[in-house]
C-alpha cells in the first residue's frame, strides 16, 4: 500500500526546521511505499536559500505556493489557503505534515477542510515567547489552539516544547510525541581534520583559543551577550579570537559595535555558510557558545557535542535536554551575565577541562539525533496512526 505524504513548510531558507524537513522528506522518499511531496513558499530573507540541497535525481515532488509568506498578510494568506486546500483535495494525500508557524496554521486548516485522513504538525519552536507584546502572544496561542483541534499528532523536537504548549492550552499531553531533530552526525564526527584549514583561512594561529557562535544575525539570537562577554574575556586573556558564523539583518550593527569596542582584530564575521560547511567551521572552534533567548532545541549544541567541543549555553527551552553543567559544558541563566562570562573564561583558561568536557559530550551524545533514527520514528508514527484512525 502506498502512503502519500505532503510536508508543508513556510519558507525553505537555511535553518534548522528546514534542514529537519529536508532530511525527513529525503529519508521517507527512499521507502518504496512512500510517495512524498515537499511544499513550501518562496525562500525570501537574508538567511539564504536551502533549495540548493534539493537533489536533481530526487525521489520526491516539489511544489511551491508563492503567496505563502512568513509575515501576516490577510489577502496573501487567504489565497495561499485556497491554493493549498485545492492541492490537498486534488492530490488526496494520506498524510499532511506541517512545519513552522504560518504553514502549520494554514496547512492544518486546509488539510482538515480537504478531508486529509492524518494531520501531523512539528513544533520546531513556539511562536509565542516573553520577548514580544502579550497581545501578540495571546493571538498566536489562540490560533495554535484552533489548529491543534485539526491535528491528530503534534511532534515536538524537545520535551520542553510539549510542556510549554500544554501549559498554553494547546492540546493534551497524549496528543504530543517527542522526536528529536535528526542531523548528519557523521559529518561532524569526521570534521576534526579540517580545523587547521579553517584556522589558516582566517589567520588564526595555533595558540589562539577560538570561541565560536553559529546563528543568524537576528534579534533574540543573543549576539549582544556574546559581544559583551568578548569584552571581558579579551581583557583577561589576550590569546582569544571570536568566530561568528551566520548572516542577517544585524550584521552591520554588530560589526560597528565590535569596532567601537576596539575588538575588530579579535572578531571574525564568517558570513552565511551552507549547512554542509558548518562541520568544518565548528572544527575550528575550541568552545561553542549559544546565547539565544528562544529556541526549540538548538542544533548547534548537538553538533558541537558531536565534534567533542564543550559548550556554554543559556538555560532556555531545550538546552538542558542536551547540556549538563560540569559534564559537557555550562548552562547559564540568561540574566546571569557574569556567570556567562566566567563560564567562557574558565574554558578559555583550562585546556584540560575543555578536552574533558568535550570528550564526555561526545560519549553521551544521544543517537536519537541521527537523521536515520528520526526518519524511522516518523515513518512508524505515520503507519501506526493510519492503522488506528
Amino acid at each position: 500500500m502506498t502512503i502519500k505524504v505532503a510536508h508543508l513548510i513556510t519558507r525553505f531558507i537555511i535553518g534548522g526546521a528546514q534542514e529537519n524537513t529536508l532530511f525527513t522528506v529525503e529519508g521517507l522518499s527512499e521507502k518504496p511505499e512512500m510517495d512524498v511531496w515537499l511544499i513550501s513558499g518562496p525562500s525570501l530573507g537574508p538567511e539564504g536559500d536551502l533549495s540548493y540541497g534539493i537533489k536533481k535525481n530526487k525521489k520526491y515532488k516539489v511544489h511551491h505556493i508563492n503567496l505563502m509568506r512568513r509575515a501576516i498578510n490577510p489577502l496573501f494568506d487567504c489565497v495561499a489557503f485556497i491554493q493549498i486546500f485545492n492541492l490537498f483535495r486534488k492530490e488526496k494525500f494520506d498524510v499532511v505534515h506541517t512545519h513552522s508557524s504560518k504553514a502549520g496554521i494554514i496547512g492544518r486548516f486546509a488539510a482538515r477542510a480537504a478531508g486529509v485522513p492524518l494531520i501531523i504538525h512539528t513544533i520546531h519552536g513556539l511562536p509565542f515567547h516573553p520577548y514580544q507584546p502579550e497581545w501578540l502572544n495571546l493571538f498566536y496561542k489562540f490560533l495554535e489552539r484552533l489548529a491543534a483541534c485539526c491535528t491528530d499528532k503534534i511532534v515536538s523536537v524537545a520535551d520542553i516544547m510539549t510542556d510549554k504548549a500544554v501549559a498554553a492550552g494547546i492540546g493534551k499531553p497524549d496528543k504530543f510525541v517527542t522526536i528529536r531533530s535528526g542531523m548528519e552526525i557523521e559529518d561532524f564526527e569526521k570534521a576534526a581534520s579540517k580545523a587547521n584549514i579553517v584556522r589558516e583561512e582566517f589567520g588564526i594561529n595555533k595558540k589562539e583559543v577560538v570561541v565560536g557562535k553559529v546563528a543568524r544575525l537576528f534579534p533574540l539570537k543573543g549576539h549582544k551577550y556574546f559581544i559583551k562577554a568578548a569584552v571581558e574575556v579579551s581583557r583577561r586573556n589576550d590569546n582569544v579570537r571570536f568566530l561568528l558564523v551566520g548572516d542577517g539583518m544585524l550584521r552591520e550593527e554588530l560589526e560597528t559595535k565590535v569596532q567601537e569596542l576596539g575588538l575588530e582584530k579579535k572578531f571574525i564575521f564568517a558570513g552565511l555558510v551552507k549547512p554542509d560547511e558548518i562541520p568544518k567551521m565548528i572544527s575550528a572552534m575550541d568552545i561553542v557558545v549559544h546565547a539565544s533567548l528562544r529556541e526549540g532545541l538548538a542544533k548547534v549544541l548537538v553538533q558541537a557535542l558531536a565534534e567533542g567541543k564543550p559548550v556554554v549555553s543559556f538555560d532556555i527551552d531545550g538546552a538542558r535536554e542536551v547540556v549538563r553543567t560540569g559534564v559537557n559544558g555550562f548552562l547559564v541563566d540568561p540574566d546571569d551575565e557574569e556567570g556567562f562570562v566566567q563560564s567562557v573564561v574558565t574554558l578559555v583558561e583550562d585546556p584540560v577541562l575543555r578536552g574533558k568536557l568535550g570528550k564526555t559530550g561526545y560519549d553521551i551524545l544521544d543517537p536519537s539525533f541521527r537523521k536515520d533514527v528520526m526518519v524511522k520514528l516518523i515513518e512508524k508514527l505515520y503507519k501506526e496512526m493510519l492503522e488506528t484512525n
